[in-house]
C-alpha cells in the first residue's frame, strides 16, 4: 500500500563491512538508483558486522576510504554514520534514522544471499516492518532464498517488479525481488585473491 509522502526524498541503504567494497556494490547501487527510482543511495559502512569475525577486518577508516573510491557517483555516498551513532545492528540503525530524518523515505538493499541469513539478523522481523527492502538477484542464492523463512513469511507482502519504482513510498511491510544481470563478485574472493598475492 502505498502510504508515505511522495514529496520526501528516496534513499537506499546498503549496509555492509565493505571488507572491501567491490564492483558488485556499486552495480547494486547503480541499478537501484534507476529501478527503484531513488535521489540516492548511501553506503553504511559497519565498523564491526556482529555476525562476522573481527580476524581479517580491515580498519574502519581503511574501509570508508576504499568505499569512496569504488562508488565514485554523485548519488552513491559513502556513510559512518552507524559509527557516529554507535549502533551494532541494522534495526537499531534503521530506528534512529527514520526517527531523525522524516524528511526522507528510506529503503534498504541487500542481495538474495543476505535475504537466506536474515532470521539470524538481531531484530530481522523488525527491521521488515520499520522500512521496504529491495532484494538483488545473486549467482546461485535466489532460488534459496525465495523459498526460505523470509522470503515465505512476508510473501504476501511481495510486490511485482513492475511497480519496483513506487518501493520508496510504500508502508512496511513491503519488498521486491529485482532479477537483474548477475554480478558473482564478493568480497570474500577478493580478499581470497589478494592475500594469495602476498
Amino acid at each position: 500500500m502505498i502510504g508515505t509522502d511522495s514529496r520526501k526524498r528516496a534513499i537506499g541503504l546498503l549496509g555492509g563491512s565493505f571488507n572491501p567494497a567491490h564492483e558488485g556494490h556499486r552495480m547494486i547501487s547503480l541499478i537501484a538508483l534507476k529501478r527503484l527510482g531513488l535521489d540516492e543511495v548511501w553506503w553504511l559502512v559497519s565498523p564491526q558486522n556482529p555476525l562476522k569475525p573481527v580476524a581479517g577486518m580491515a580498519p574502519f577508516a581503511e574501509r570508508i576510504e576504499s568505499a569512496s573510491v569504488v562508488a565514485d557517483h554523485r548519488r552513491i555516498k559513502v556513510s559512518d554514520i552507524e559509527d557516529r551513532f554507535g549502533t551494532h545492528y541494522t534495526r537499531d540503525t534503521l530506528k534512529r534514522l527514520t526517527q531523525r530524518r522524516r524528511q526522507h523515505n528510506f529503503v534498504w538493499l541487500m542481495g538474495a544471499d543476505n535475504l537466506i541469513q536474515f532470521p539470524k539478523w538481531h531484530g530481522w522481523q523488525e527491521i521488515f516492518t520499520t522500512v521496504p527492502i529491495a532484494v538483488f538477484d545473486r549467482p546461485s542464492y535466489s532460488f534459496k532464498a525465495l523459498a526460505g523463512i523470509v522470503a515465505t513469511r512476508y510473501a504476501g507482502s511481495r510486490i511485482p517488479e513492475r511497480n519496483a519504482s513506487g518501493l520508496s513510498r510504500r508502508n512496511p511491510p513491503s519488498w521486491v525481488f529485482l532479477h537483474s544481470r548477475l554480478n558473482p563478485v564478493s568480497a570474500t574472493k577478493i580478499r581470497a585473491r589478494d592475500n594469495g598475492k602476498n
